[in-house]
């Protein structure tokens, strides 16, 4: 019986930073783009090679907090592919749902990294999305919690499978949905039976057809669709979290040391998710969250900075919101 098995990508992830990079603003925007010349050779000052990929990302938050785990996905039967198996093994998660495949290489992203800024990042979609219904031990995923970061290709073809698995079973879902997954004419309907929804601030917008700035509207639609604990995160602005009744909100940490954003997303939500089932408060999954996705933001790589068991962190303010007759106001 596990704790909590993962599904999502697994990716070799090529960590560069260059010596000198050129940016260009492009249209009416404010917005930056990594210019190199053609038929030149760029310098890289440093270069780094890592793990990565939403389902073994998040599977290493849990098992670093000492929860049995388990991955279900596929990698390239390629040396990327076997490192990444060994990795993930060297944490003590299990990988007995893992599949190798010689159809596609194992996933690959290039991150090109411009000093603490945003990085860019060239993704190869390969192997990953290549698990089908069929291959999944549906009769072994023996588990209290499923944790869905986003799916692509065949796996997105059986998100409504996977959830209705869970639901016949007993088991808890904690999803954070790609666009694809947003995209599903049955969407609606799976999230009615999603725990905990994970959504960066665009996706939510998405998902309820109304704009970011509208905060408030996004919650009063998506509550509606998920009856569970709803987040939507905001990047450098912070969290907001919704359980229906109250609205939760943090800002980052002023201090925090940024030197790779890669895998933070993943981490913040893994972050909450485990703390959730630890104690089932909503504030304290945010403190927990924030700081696991502050510890990653720390180092190159998407699971080199997490939180390990018992470690001492900072917990950020929480302010909470109860809503009555569409009037907010903080609760002290």
């Amino acid at each position: 019986m596990f704790d909590i098995v993962t599904f999502g990508s697994a990716t070799r992830d090529i960590f560069l930073r260059p010596k000198k990079l050129s940016l260009l603003k492009y249209d009416s925007s404010a917005r930056e783009g990594v210019c190199f010349p053609v038929g030149s050779k760029i310098e890289i000052e440093d270069i780094y090679f890592n793990s990565g990929g939403g389902g073994t990302n998040t599977a290493a938050t849990f098992a670093n907090q000492g929860l049995k785990t388990a991955y279900c996905g596929v990698v390239g039967e390629d040396s990327a592919g076997r490192e990444i198996i060994k990795e993930l093994e060297s944490l003590k998660i299990n990988t007995g749902f893992v599949f190798l495949k010689n159809d596609k290489l194992t996933n690959h992203s290039v991150i090109i990294a411009e000093n603490n800024k945003d990085s860019t990042i060239l993704a190869y979609r390969g192997a990953a999305e290549l698990l089908s219904k069929e291959e999944i031990s549906w009769q072994k995923l023996k588990t209290g919690w499923m944790y869905l970061a986003p799916l692509t290709g065949l796996l997105c073809d059986i998100f409504n499978d996977i959830v209705e698995f869970a639901c016949v079973n007993g088991i808890k879902i904690a999803a954070n949905p790609s666009v694809a997954q947003l995209s599903l004419n049955n969407f609606v309907k799976i999230a009615n039976k999603i725990d905990i929804l994970i959504l960066n601030q665009e996706e939510a917008s998405f998902l309820a057809k109304i704009s970011v700035e509208d905060e408030k509207g996004i919650f009063q639609k998506i509550d509606k669709i998920c009856p569970g604990v709803a987040i939507m995160t905001k990047g450098g602005e912070g969290v907001v979290v919704s359980d229906g009744k109250n609205l939760y909100s943090a800002k980052p940490f002023k201090e925090r040391k940024i030197v790779d954003t890669t895998g933070a997303g993943d981490a913040f939500g893994s972050g909450f998710v485990f703390e959730f089932m630890r104690s089932q408060d909503i504030e304290k999954s945010i403190q927990f969250a924030m700081a696991n996705s502050a510890g990653c933001l720390s180092e190159i790589g998407a699971k080199n900075g997490l939180l390990k068991k018992g470690q001492e962190f900072n917990r950020i303010e929480i302010i909470k919101r109860e809503c009555d007759n569409d009037v907010c106001f903080v609760k002290k």
